[in-house]
């Protein structure tokens, strides 16, 4: 099993009213930027992934997100270039790369090549549409999101495997001449891990391609719709799925005791959390998400990620802004859904002992080999941040490793993705386990 640290790098030096006021984390005027705060924030996190090597993570994970303050990574290729050199063993994960919005897939081949080969291998990439706001940031056009995706992504594994030099004429890309010179380490290319929030579309794709599906801190009961509808797909493909097709994040904060677990742990929710991270006209931009992916999406029983709930969904059909503006209000229906996703395994909160049981109970259900712990939102203090990183690597970890061991967690690097047959006309093996959603009330 490979257990994995992430953080979104919070911008830690903002007032939660004027995020508030914003309606949102995304279109927060630049105004309010503080250089000094933003470059002590950049190195701290950093030294935060280095700590997580120190611990024994198996791997640290970046995303990128653009001209929001609720995640620092606009350019990742930049931090995980850093740490290729800084760090000696981990693998670096990102999740991932925003193809349509950057537009340059040959510059990002050649990105890619040189931080896998700085880090001597340790590079593990991973391609996403990009949030909404991210169409309206990099003035691209949502409609041709996913096709641009498909092409970007063949171009790059093209780039990368096809000796040079050849020219290329797509769609969408054009190239006279393509010759990268630096390749990657690893052949014929970095492993993929695909993060997605219940696209069907996403997880059929990633079937195709025999890739790890990453959920990112979905509902449990709709994740194991689509771990059954990838499995499916991947028997179509002629394989059975297993462990090492599934990876799973999950936002988690951990303190010596309770009470100062669930205080600080309250800002997941701060300035309304990743419910917040952008408006409604900014979240669904017309054309970006199928039928199919909203139908999966309303299925959330509330919370979910980069702002799609089925509150932000119905908001479509007015302004999208809440019915107060009284801060006080707002805090207080944001502490009530702090709580139900509690209820709900979206977060998980507490001391090693009292979140050891959620954690087994996400592995059973869900079966991932690959675990990812999602660190703190908001303003939270360094040593805060860096005890519930100790307590997960060091009382939690070690416990749900051998519990991977005994349920037979097999992750990508002890089993290739894919490489199982499926014996046509055999019922395929199940991927998930729903027994514990029955006590759990998550069973309908």
């Amino acid at each position: 099993m490979q257990i994995s640290y992430f953080t979104e790098r919070p911008y830690r030096g903002l007032d939660e009213d004027e995020i508030l006021k914003n309606k949102a984390y995304f279109a927060v005027p630049n105004a309010l930027f503080d250089r000094e705060q933003a470059a002590n924030d950049y190195n701290y996190y950093l030294d935060e992934y280095c700590y997580a090597e120190e611990l024994g993570f198996d791997a640290v994970a970046l995303n990128e997100h653009h001209g929001n303050p609720f995640c620092m990574g606009s350019v990742m290729n930049v931090e995980a270039s850093i740490l290729a050199r800084i760090t000696n063993r981990v693998r670096i994960v990102l999740i991932g790369n925003p193809l349509p919005v950057l537009k340059h897939p040959l510059r990002m081949a050649e990105e890619l090549a040189e931080i896998d080969l700085i880090s001597r291998g340790r590079l593990v990439t991973g391609w996403v549409r990009g949030a909404g706001s991210e169409q309206f940031f990099n003035n691209a056009n949502p409609a041709y999101n996913r096709e641009m995706f498909n092409e970007a992504h063949d171009f790059i594994v093209q780039a990368w495997t096809k000796p040079g030099p050849w020219r290329y004429e797509g769609k969408h890309f054009h190239y006279r001449h393509v010759n990268p010179w630096a390749l990657p380490y690893q052949k014929p290319h970095p492993p993929m891990w695909i993060p997605g929030v219940l696209s069907p579309e996403t997880a059929r794709w990633c079937a195709e391609h025999r890739y790890p599906y990453l959920g990112l801190g979905t509902a449990l009961g709709p994740t194991c719709d689509l771990w059954d509808f990838y499995a499916d797909e991947a028997a179509r493909h002629g394989y059975q799925a297993g462990p090492e097709n599934f990876g799973y994040l999950i936002p988690t904060f951990l303190a010596e005791t309770e009470e100062k677990a669930q205080e600080i742990g309250k800002n997941f929710v701060f300035g309304g959390g990743q419910n917040a991270f952008s408006r409604p006209e900014h979240t669904l931009p017309p054309g970006y998400n199928s039928k199919g992916a909203i139908r999966m999406l309303a299925k959330h029983p509330g919370g979910s990620w980069l702002g799609v709930s089925p509150e932000k969904l119905r908001a479509q059909s007015d302004d999208g802004r809440p019915d107060t503006t009284d801060f006080d209000t707002v805090r207080q229906k944001l502490l009530k859904g702090y709580g139900k996703a509690q209820k709900n395994l979206q977060l998980l909160i507490g001391t090693p002992e009292s979140v050891l049981p959620k954690a087994k109970t996400l592995l059973r259900v869900l079966r991932p080999s690959i675990f990812v712990f999602f660190n703190i939102q908001g303003p939270v203090g360094d040593e805060d941040r860096k005890t519930s990183m100790r307590l997960i690597a060091q009382e939690l970890t070690p416990q749900l490793r051998e519990y991977a061991k005994e349920i037979d967690l097999v992750d990508p690097f002890e089993r290739t993705p894919g490489s199982v047959a499926y014996r046509n006309g055999v019922t395929r093996d199940p991927v998930v386990d729903r027994e514990p959603l029955e006590a759990l009330g998550m069973a309908g």
